[in-house]
């Protein structure tokens, strides 16, 4: 396995590599989510890249760039253990130089939902993405589905640029009690990991009403609320059912829907999706 921390370096592991290589972006701290794209991308391609970067332009001023849980030496032993060919680790100058002025900012489908609750954060990660696939240039790039909004974002922009990258968006990974798998689970109290259950049972409520009949999209969102209401560590910053191409939110009878959500435990902020009516790349469940 090569770690290469420049652009030149990662120019000259790449050009070594056959073709179709696989990229998982990561930001590091790495969990069996992360593992379980790069077994996915090994099984598909004959070479497989990872990247680790905590991105500092998809984070607000609010949020937690500064305690993002970061431990590079363990990322790369389990990275070595799944047969990884190359991992780049470029730095914040490498990324970012100085008096960087270029973004990429895809419209409607980030104004919604995360974007309405986070400003900027998806032009931070469509920039991030953009720079990793024209520097690795990959004909496979793997994304979780608990991202689901950032998925369609980048799908989007995949589409919308004419990028030569299948974007292939792996299930969610969870724990046995139901909470997916985050690098950002690390912040919580045994008291707050306990609570943090409710997101996964709010959507298996929902999706239930779903199964037994419930097709009104605001009975859904009841139901979601109903769950995270009675959980008094849990305070709600959304609840959402939306198309699932569009993210528009939707009213009136439904066949096939987003579920997501957004909810703070404690000082954490943790999201986490279904997709009803279909077992389509956003299943979550």
């Amino acid at each position: 396995m090569k770690v290469v921390t420049t652009l030149a370096g990662l120019w000259d592991a790449r050009r070594a590599l056959p073709d179709p290589l696989g990229l998982v972006p990561t930001m590091g701290y790495l969990h069996e989510g992360h593992l379980s794209l790069v077994r996915r991308a090994r099984e598909e391609c004959a070479s497989v890249a990872v990247s680790i970067f905590v991105n500092p332009t998809q984070f607000g001023p609010s949020e937690d760039l500064d305690a993002y849980p970061r431990d590079l030496d363990r990322d790369l032993g389990l990275l070595q253990k799944e047969g990884v060919d190359l991992v780049w680790t470029p730095t914040e100058e490498e990324m970012y130089p100085p008096d960087y002025q270029t973004w990429v900012t895809v419209e409607k489908v980030t104004r919604r939902l995360e974007g309405q609750h986070r400003p900027n954060h998806f032009r931070g990660v469509a920039t991030v993405v953009a720079k990793l696939f024209n520097a690795l240039q990959p004909q496979r790039a793997y994304f979780g589905q608990k991202d689901a909004q950032q998925a369609v974002v980048i799908q989007r922009m995949v589409r919308d640029l004419s990028y030569p990258v299948r974007v292939v968006v792996c299930p969610i990974v969870r724990e046995p009690d139901g909470l997916a798998m985050s690098s950002r689970n690390t912040y919580l109290s045994p008291e707050q990991r306990e609570a943090a259950t409710v997101l996964y049972r709010a959507l298996q409520a929902a999706r239930a009403a779903f199964e037994a009949g419930e097709r009104q999209a605001e009975a859904l969102r009841r139901e979601m609320q109903r769950v995270l209401n009675a959980e008094p560590l849990a305070r709600t910053q959304y609840v959402s059912v939306a198309d699932p191409e569009t993210l528009e939110e939707l009213e009136g009878p439904v066949e096939r829907a987003l579920l997501s959500m957004a909810v703070f435990v404690g000082k954490t902020r943790l999201i986490d999706s279904i997709l009803l009516g279909s077992s389509g790349p956003h299943d979550g469940g």
